[in-house]
């Protein structure tokens, strides 16, 4: 490795022989650029381009691979960077081998192709082994689907979302998957904990509606689809994966460094469905509350902004009478207060009205595509989301930022349990 200094800018230079990982973290208020000098680099089963330097931002944790050897040039102030022998990609590539197979099978027989599930604890990677799933399937002309259960980060949309997407190219190297037309439902959390019967509803939804997908699109059955999951796999959090598996009729369960799990699904799945249990990268490591609640900000500002600042978004007024605000799920009471038979569960599905008041101010909202508060709302997809700014009492209007022009597209609105603040 050598290293130089060059525009104030310190540059490292690597030499990766085959079946080896550069491993680097940008530094905070830094960004650092890849480039590829010679030979064939992938990051996340996405082929790198060869003299083009790639633009990373603080805090992006990024792991560059390669199956033949290759020189690296990075540019910037890196929290660490090293090249590792020791990485688990062979194996990943194996699970993709194998959902192929399923595949090529599901054509030659006409049936549906392979529906695998990610599932792990917090920070083990899932996200990252979807994205290779996906990245190698679409490098092979497949079109799989990716279904996103986990509400916390959101790689579809934005946090506190639930959402599918037809992947039909490699993810981009810096932005990620091309999110042209996903499908998104509201669940108004981080933590599917919030509300489990909701998660455990829009998670069945997701999959009548991938079901009835697969029935007019042959490719889109042929080619399965790849299941991200939340980091809660204890009690309640364990039977919401369970459920998922059932919903989604899954074929196969990735579980990343966790043996219990691995054997409590074993257990618990149907015979047919076949488990493994795969390391995680060294690579994926603890993220604090901070570093996560800084990238759910990120992910929604992207929203508004556009990637790097793309976008223009737009400012306008919403008068109170124009909107019906919802919210999924009634306040707990006490069980003593409850009628004779009814559990808290039963509230969890419920509708609440919202009256705008100073109080909404910063809280996102989402816009469902229902057209009034007598279609099932809950189990209506959205066609965006705004976030309140200001909210004038006496004049019966609130202030919205919205990515589209006025007028909103429809009156109905559910309110997030998530706030942010636009400081733009």
């Amino acid at each position: 490795m050598a290293e130089e200094q060059k525009d104030d800018q310190p540059v490292a230079k690597f030499d990766l022989e085959k079946e080896t990982e550069l491993r680097f973290e940008v530094e905070a208020h830094e960004t650092v650029q890849l480039e590829l000098l010679s030979g064939m680099a992938e990051i996340f089963a996405t082929e790198l381009t060869r003299n083009k330097r790639f633009t990373f931002e603080a805090g992006a944790k990024v792991a560059v691979f390669t199956w033949h050897g290759c020189a690296l040039q990075l540019r910037g102030r890196t929290e660490v960077a090293y090249v590792s022998r020791e990485t688990p990609m062979l194996l990943y590539l194996n699970c993709h081998a194998a959902l192929e197979q399923m595949r090529q099978q599901a054509e030659r027989e006409d049936e549906r192709g392979p529906r695998v599930m990610v599932v792990g604890p917090t920070d083990v990677g899932k996200t990252t082994v979807c994205r290779l799933l996906l990245n190698y399937g679409v490098r092979l002309g497949r079109r799989p689907t990716f279904v996103e259960l986990d509400v916390g980060q959101g790689s579809v949309s934005i946090p506190g979302t639930m959402g599918a997407l037809y992947v039909e190219r490699p993810a981009d190297v810096e932005e990620g998957f091309s999110v042209q037309a996903p499908l998104i439902y509201h669940f108004g959390s981080t933590t599917p904990g919030t509300n489990i019967k909701l998660y455990n509803k829009i998670t069945s939804r997701l999959a009548e509606v991938f079901n009835q997908r697969c029935e007019v699109n042959r490719r889109a059955a042929a080619s399965g689809c790849v299941i991200n999951t939340c980091g809660w796999v204890k009690g309640s959090g364990y039977q919401a994966l369970v459920h998922a598996a059932s919903a989604f009729e899954v074929d196969a369960a990735i579980v990343l460094d966790q043996e219990r799990l691995y054997n409590e699904l074993k257990r618990d799945l149907p015979h047919f469905v076949k488990t493994a249990l795969l390391p995680k990268s060294g690579g994926a490591v603890e993220r604090s509350k901070d570093f996560r609640r800084e990238t759910r900000d990120e992910k929604i500002r992207e929203y508004f902004y556009g990637f790097r600042g793309g976008f223009f978004p737009h400012a306008f007024d919403v008068r109170f009478s124009d909107v019906k605000i919802f919210k999924v799920g009634a306040p707990t009471i006490p069980d003593s207060c409850l009628p004779l038979g009814m559990s808290q569960q039963d509230n969890q599905l419920k509708l609440v009205p919202v009256m705008p008041g100073r109080d909404l101010v910063h809280h996102l909202l989402s816009v469902s595509t229902a057209d009034g508060p007598e279609d099932n709302l809950i189990e209506t997809s959205v066609a965006g989301f705004i976030v309140v700014t200001n909210v004038d009492v006496e004049q019966q209007v609130f202030t919205v930022l919205s990515p589209a022009p006025r007028p909103l597209p429809k009156s109905i609105l559910l309110i997030m349990d998530i706030r942010f603040m636009d400081l733009k």
